[in-house]
């Protein structure tokens, strides 16, 4: 970072420190989060593809391969274990019997919703009981500026 002007330094300084502060400060709330949702024993892969098929609907499991960036083999094996949780269970698919739609079972359904609610009400309770109104106030703010952050 080299400017002409020392004032220009400064505040490309201030932006990267704040950059930075900001990364680890989103890190340790998504880790937080994490606990509170009591996410169990699952692995971070297991936990993606949970929400990918929560989010995109039923997928086969080279069509999640694809989406998270591994091999089917990969996918496969994750697969297996969510399955063998009673968390995602498959049917052949009509068009391609060799392939296996898979899905969301209801017990699945009703962990991520109670995670869900776990992770809200942990939010709800600190927000409620650690900032005054007015910093709640300044909260909303700053979500807003996150939004638009995200949306960039």
């Amino acid at each position: 970072m080299t400017s002409k002007n020392p004032v220009g330094d400064l505040e490309a300084e201030h932006t990267l420190a704040l950059a930075v502060e900001l990364r680890v400060l989103l890190g340790q709330l998504k880790r937080r989060l994490r606990e509170e949702g009591s996410m169990g024993d699952f692995t971070w892969s297991q936990t993606s593809v949970l929400s990918r098929l929560e989010r995109d609907g039923p997928a086969t499991v080279t069509t999640l391969a694809r989406a998270e960036g591994v091999r089917p083999q990969s996918m496969g094996a994750t697969v297996s274990a969510l399955e063998a949780a009673g968390f995602v269970s498959g049917t052949p698919d009509p068009s391609d019997g060799r392939q296996t739609i898979l899905s969301l079972t209801a017990a699945c359904r009703e962990w991520i919703k109670a995670s869900r609610a776990a992770r809200e009400d942990w939010l709800f309770r600190g927000i409620s009981t650690k900032l005054s109104a007015d910093e709640q106030t300044q909260l909303a703010s700053g979500v807003e500026l996150l939004k638009r952050l995200v949306d960039s």
